[in-house]
């Protein structure tokens, strides 16, 4: 179903194409693929301090830069791949968060030997995605003690640069939470399929 003009989450911004196909068709929906998690987490990573519509209109670029964010080629980057990082107009070119990038591929990869990303990540949850109601967008925590959890957890791993907002900014795109408000369209469809979830690793 595709949100009528007006009726989406306010969200700043969601009157741009792109943003609003991402809130109909990606935001809430479950993400379970493990590649497709890495990649959204490194995006909601560099988007700290910036717009996530700014991250979009950069999504295709940041995939081309990063080898389709392959976490084998990425931890084998080396000085010559971060000197072409900083010089590529199409990313965002911050130092800190293309070598947290690179250190965040290296743990992915060393935490896939023991189990996949996604039965990782999706093992902080007790049951199925948590089902919010909310009324506004004002409503909606920028952190939660899960978030914080999680954070700490790939931080233990060896993870950098995911804070516990980045984190919960993750848990709402990948569908762990639905923070759609009720007056959405998208509430109730995000719901369902967060509800006929099979959690991955259960």
């Amino acid at each position: 179903m595709t949100a009528k003009s007006g009726e989406r989450c306010n969200w700043t911004g969601i009157s741009e194409p792109i943003y609003a196909r991402y809130h109909d068709e990606e935001w809430g929906v479950p993400l379970v693929d493990s590649g497709a998690m890495f990649e959204k987490l490194v995006l909601e990573g560099f988007q700290s301090g910036l717009s996530w519509l700014t991250i979009l209109k950069k999504r295709e670029n940041f995939r081309l830069a990063f080898d389709q964010f392959d976490t084998e080629k990425i931890a084998r980057y080396r000085a010559r791949d971060i000197e072409r990082l900083m010089h590529d107009v199409g990313i965002v070119r911050n130092l800190a968060k293309i070598e947290a990038t690179i250190e965040n591929a290296k743990a992915y990869n060393t935490l896939s030997k023991t189990k996949p990303f996604a039965h990782f990540i999706w093992g902080f949850l007790e049951g199925a995605p948590i089902q919010n109601r909310l009324a506004s967008l004002k409503d909606a925590p920028s952190e939660t003690e899960l978030s914080k959890r999680i954070s700490k957890a790939l931080k233990r791993e060896g993870f950098r640069f995911l804070g516990p907002t980045t984190v919960y900014a993750f848990m709402q795109s990948s569908g762990m939470v639905n923070d759609h408000l009720v007056t959405c369209p998208r509430h109730a469809p995000c719901a369902k399929l967060q509800a006929a979830l099979k959690v991955p690793g259960r």
